[in-house]
């Protein structure tokens, strides 16, 4: 699969970590207390996941509690809000994904991407649709005959209006096939809604609704992506439909752009080590998400170019002007 090259583990610099690991800890400096780690999306998702794997992972290395706390909402945007209304100490520090920057560029949240300083990028997964194991839909082109048919009537469980889910949907729509948006903050509902008969489709990322795979519960129909994905090979690629658009989400954690350079070189420093863990690798190689590295120019970089390209997608389709 063709996916946009994301995120290595962000550092400072890399000599620096390894020679002087949280040197200003060391000094009695920063942080002298507990790290609050805001999620910004309901317990069970990826955000979860990312947030509450680093927080276990960093607290050791920094030498304090990272307590976890979900703030959901907004698509995102609550808990980000909870980031940059706290103190610009270091002391908060949350969860973003590229469903909340997908949720900026269709107009949803007044934030903006240099409001925040970027810890790091810890996954990137990609989108799929996918269906209960014993759904009418036994594959893609079986929900797109049904969706041009019965235009409307097919709902999909997705995680807020604004995201990558929502541009998925519309996109779609543009396609002709029609399909209805049914937004779940909290992402347990989302997965127990088509499970349930309250929607007949997931938009989500194959790691998020890893155990549902395994138990057979759920199939994939199709991955947003100009190419298969290797993990699932049997499952088409939108592509193969004449669908040309790439949705991989990622999610990484991030402070205000107003805390100190000392104690975001720190937290960065944190990050970087807890990204080179062997929990973490194991982490992201169970979710199909693993990512390489690259410095904070680049990673600021990144997020400014998946701005702008899902804005492209928008606009594309004609879902913003």
């Amino acid at each position: 699969m063709m996916r946009i090259t994301i995120a290595r583990a962000v550092v400072m610099a890399a000599a620096c970590i390894s020679v002087v690991p949280l040197a200003a800890h060391a000094q009695g400096k920063f942080p002298s207390r507990p790290i609050d780690m805001i999620v910004n999306f309901g317990p069970g998702g990826g955000a979860d996941q990312i947030g509450r794997a680093m927080a276990k992972i960093m607290e050791p290395i920094l030498g304090v509690p990272v307590p976890v706390a979900n703030v959901a909402g907004a698509s995102g945007n609550a808990g980000l809000t909870k980031v940059l209304t706290s103190t610009p100490d270091g002391y908060t520090i949350g969860t973003m994904t590229g469903l909340t920057i997908s949720a900026w560029a269709s107009g949803l949240g007044k934030m903006q991407i240099p409001d925040f300083s970027y810890i790091a990028i810890g996954q990137s997964s990609p989108s799929m649709l996918f269906v209960p194991a014993a759904s009418r839909f036994k594959d893609y082109k079986a929900l797109l005959d049904e969706a041009k048919a019965n235009p409307g009537k097919i709902r999909v469980a997705t995680a807020g209006y604004g995201t990558l889910d929502d541009i998925a949907v519309k996109f779609l729509g543009t396609q002709g096939f029609p399909m209805v948006n049914v937004p779940f903050a909290k992402p347990g509902e989302r997965y127990a809604s088509p499970l349930g008969g309250h929607s007949e489709v997931l938009f989500e990322e194959p790691g998020d609704v890893v155990q549902f795979l395994e138990s057979k519960q759920y199939r994939p129909l199709v991955v947003f992506a100009p190419k298969r994905h290797p993990s699932f090979p049997d499952t088409p690629a939108s592509a193969e439909f004449g669908q040309h658009i790439d949705l991989p989400n990622w999610r990484g954690v991030v402070a205000s752009a107003k805390v100190p350079a000392e104690a975001l070189a720190t937290l960065r420093a944190a990050a970087a080590r807890a990204l080179d863990s062997p929990e973490w690798k194991k982490l992201c190689a169970e979710t199909y998400s693993c990512i390489d590295r690259m410095s904070p120019e680049q990673t600021l970089k990144f997020v400014v170019q998946n701005s702008a390209d899902v804005t492209r997608f928008m606009k594309e389709y004609g879902m913003v002007k």
